[in-house]
């Protein structure tokens, strides 16, 4: 029977909403299969599954008179950044209550837990915040941990529900406050293995994206077309390494005095020819990118291991001009507070940095784009991170007001980080040639 195109209106696409459901037993994919009917298909499990979450509308499209199903399901590329916004928010309420506290926060003295609003300001005011925070991610990361694919209730709870989570958000910072001292003060102990375990995650995340990217400039079908670039990025990278160290000399090495910031800045200087050459060794063969921008790396932990020195130190010029310039110093607070934000995101969406072992897997239409379960892990050891951070990472020590990560202990931090970020880059360029060698000799062995 032919179909008489009168006979179908010619207006605006004709569009009906509906809830997910998908109405006498059928699927759009199973009415697809019985050529349109859907009479008698049974929907597969997939199929059922599909619609958690989502809000599908039926077009009918003018041209072909068929119906197309337009789904609008959740959006976790888009949720990520309102997690880092509430991310921001904690780190700036704790802030707060540090810096600025004791006159805004008075009627916390009526608080059982805080005894006088003493323990509930400054330092422990920063805990009670990031310990709220802390409960708030790890909720997500219970909740979320090991969703798979798209059409996963756990998707939509990780991308919407907004008002449930913001409230359920208030309502964990606002327990702390009402938490005993002791409680407090164990968290703070805690909170130093966290937010450890965020640095060497951090420093795996970026240690992995730098041979990554230099993998894939090296690769046969970039290597050609990039050859020139790859060659200048390294070389500005390696020479603008060896300018910063020959600065550090400079501004924090002005005498022989400085005994220590000269062994930091030395340390660093032999790394960097250290992770050189062994890059450039002909059984490792990995090019000048990587140790340049690996160089890069190291040469700023250093510098800001020098900062975090307390500003009180003859051999810390720079921090001395920082402190007494206060736009200067308000400045290099904001640009901390974001830097930190912008870790913990960058970090979070990387839920495969911490997979040694590469497996090639064929990626489908409705896997999620980044792991959730990490994710969330992530901004937890962040929160406890940036506690440490805003307290120097010794809760006994007064921060002054626009000051973040100073203090003896974030100076020793961030050198071990430094030292065990070159480790870990050597130990990721030559580990397949050790392995290689391991199963030649066995292999020989049992020949």
């Amino acid at each position: 029977m032919a179909l008489d195109p009168s006979a179908v209106p010619v207006s605006a696409p004709a569009t009906t909403e509906r809830d997910g459901g998908r109405g006498a037993g059928s699927t759009p994919a199973a009415m697809e299969r019985d050529g349109g009917s859907g009479a008698g298909v049974v929907p597969t499990a997939a199929e059922r599954d599909a619609s958690c979450g989502d809000r599908c509308i039926e077009v009918m499209e003018e041209d072909t008179c068929c119906v197309r199903y337009v789904c609008m399901g959740p959006n976790p590329m888009m949720a990520r950044y309102v997690y880092a916004l509430i991310f921001l928010i904690t780190n700036l309420l704790a802030w707060t209550v540090r810096d600025y506290g004791h006159s805004a926060l008075g009627e916390l003295q009526r608080l059982k837990g805080c005894q006088g609003a003493r323990y509930c300001l400054g330092a422990e005011g920063v805990l009670r915040i990031s310990l709220g925070c802390f409960l708030f991610f790890f909720v997500m990361f219970l909740s979320t941990a090991r969703t798979r694919k798209t059409h996963d209730c756990r998707n939509s709870w990780h991308s919407e529900w907004w008002p449930v989570k913001i409230a359920l958000w208030m309502a964990l910072t606002a327990v702390p406050f009402f938490a005993p001292s002791p409680l407090i003060q164990l968290y703070g102990k805690v909170a130093h293995f966290g937010a450890g375990a965020f640095l060497v995650i951090q420093l795996i995340s970026v240690t992995r994206f730098i041979t990554w990217l230099n993998d894939c400039c090296r690769s046969e079908k970039n290597l050609k077309r990039c050859h020139m670039q790859v060659q200048v990025v390294s070389i500005v990278a390696y020479v603008g390494g060896l300018l910063g160290i020959v600065l550090m000399y400079v501004w924090y090495a002005p005498t022989r005095s400085c005994k220590l910031n000269i062994l930091f800045i030395t340390v660093t200087l032999v790394l960097v020819q250290l992770m050189t050459f062994i890059s450039v060794n002909s059984k490792v063969k990995a090019g000048y990118l990587a140790p340049g921008l690996m160089g890069i790396y190291v040469v700023f932990l250093c510098w800001s291991a020098i900062r975090s020195e307390p500003h009180t130190e003859i051999c810390n010029k720079k921090a001395l001009v920082a402190t007494s310039a206060d736009w200067l110093n308000i400045a290099s607070f904001v640009i901390a507070v974001i830097v930190v934000v912008a870790a913990t995101f960058s970090t979070g969406i990387d839920s495969k940095c911490l997979q040694f072992k590469r497996t090639e897997t064929e990626s489908e239409d409705d896997d999620i784009p980044y792991g959730f379960g990490f994710f969330h892990f992530v901004f937890a050891m962040g929160a406890m991170y940036f506690a440490m951070l805003f307290l120097g990472w010794n809760a006994h020590q007064k921060m002054e007001k626009w000051t973040i990560d100073v203090g003896w202990a974030s100076a020793w931090v961030r050198i071990g980080n430094e030292w065990l970020a070159a480790i870990a880059y050597i130990w990721m360029i030559i580990a397949p040639i050790v392995w290689k060698s391991r199963q030649v000799g066995s292999s020989s062995t049992c020949a």
